[in-house]
């Protein structure tokens, strides 16, 4: 008996959609949603598997209603795909799509549109679920100029942190992506540990080849306050860090995690002091720092780095929520766009981290 068709079979004569596009986009748009990264997976993997076989193939299949026969294809992903090669977008896009709700307030937007970068973003290479390439084609059709690749450091195993040596073999990748990708620009980065002490988790020397060095904690984050203070001050007097990444530690979504306890007009003068930008994590669990504290780094007077903390492509979109939070807190899209890192451009971002390095030395 032959199988039952994954839906209706593909009229002749109909102009096909392309499918593989139409499964990535699906990817995108549940990422961004922050959706469960099994159900994400499960359409990025149809859609690679897809891209590998031939069109006429695909076709064949979906005429037979063969499509869940092949490793990586589900009902929902095979139903999808016989949509797309029926001309139409698959409900499941449509139904995605419609879930959009991305209108920021004006000045929040106006903030946005500055923006030309992200300097806190993660690849398959640590914990995150995409390689650089694919990184990088999302930062340009978001009309981003530069991108920073930011993985984890050895110590957080659990993330699959680089060694030195992996680090030092993707910045010899992200070298041959640049060819690939100018204008666009890859910038090279980590995600150091700040360790207990306030050491940094990684060689000073590669540290020093970086071109940004987003410093967070990740690790015994109930230490006393004077510890904590003490621990991110060392990592901030130590001219290696640019960025001091989400600086509570908090989660609000879920389980829930509380804030990092730490003396906060001391650490944010240090940040001022040591010309250290606070980032602005807008991944919707963390959104840290609280509104109460970012308002104190920009009463500071401190830089800012309105990041992501993307582990995906479609969530290099959440820097809108960073800008809405940035405005709240009293500063205009201009005065916010001439202290933000991200809104600067890749030469005027690593013209200053060089210089506040030297200066820190």
């Amino acid at each position: 008996m032959s199988a039952a068709p994954d839906a209706s079979p593909v009229p002749d004569g109909v102009e096909p959609r392309d499918p593989v596009a139409d499964l990535r986009e699906i990817a995108y748009l549940l990422e961004r949603a922050a959706e469960p990264s099994y159900r994400v997976k499960a359409f990025r993997g149809a859609a690679t598997l897809l891209a590998g076989l031939e069109p006429a193939e695909v076709r064949a299949r979906a005429q037979a209603g063969t499509l869940r026969e092949l490793a990586g294809v589900g009902e929902v992903t095979a139903r999808c795909i016989t949509e797309s090669l029926a001309g139409e977008p698959p409900v499941y896009l449509r139904r995605v799509r419609a879930t959009e709700s991305l209108e920021l307030p004006a000045e929040a937007g106006a903030l946005l549109e500055r923006l030309q970068g992200d300097c806190h973003t993660h690849t398959d290479a640590s914990d995150g679920g995409s390689p650089a390439r694919e990184m990088a084609a999302a930062a340009i059709g978001l009309g981003h100029a530069w991108m920073v690749i930011s993985d984890h450091s050895p110590h957080l195993r659990v993330a699959r942190g680089l060694s030195a040596e992996r680090l030092e073999s993707q910045l010899d990748e992200l070298d041959r992506l640049n060819a690939d990708l100018a204008p666009f620009r890859l910038l090279s980065g980590i995600e150091v540990d700040i360790m207990p002490d306030g050491t940094l988790d990684q060689r000073p020397d590669l540290l020093d080849r970086l071109d940004v060095v987003v410093g967070s904690v990740h690790s015994e984050l109930r230490m006393p306050s004077g510890p904590m203070t003490e621990r991110l001050v060392r990592a901030l007097a130590s001219g290696r860090v640019d960025v001091l990444g989400h600086c509570t530690g908090r989660k609000v979504t879920g389980k829930g995690r509380p804030e990092s306890e730490f003396e906060v007009e001391v650490v944010f003068e240090a940040c001022r002091q040591f010309d250290v930008a606070v980032e602005v994590n807008s991944r919707p669990e963390r959104l840290d720092p609280p509104k109460r504290l970012l308002r104190r780094a920009i009463e500071a007077g401190c830089y800012l780095a309105i990041d992501t903390d993307a582990h995906a492509p479609g969530q290099l979109e959440w820097q809108g929520t960073g800008c809405e939070r940035v405005v709240r807190c009293g500063l205009s899209a201009d005065e916010a766009a001439t202290r933000t890192l991200t809104a600067w451009s890749a030469d005027e971002v690593t013209a200053w981290t060089r210089a506040r390095r030297r200066k820190g030395r």
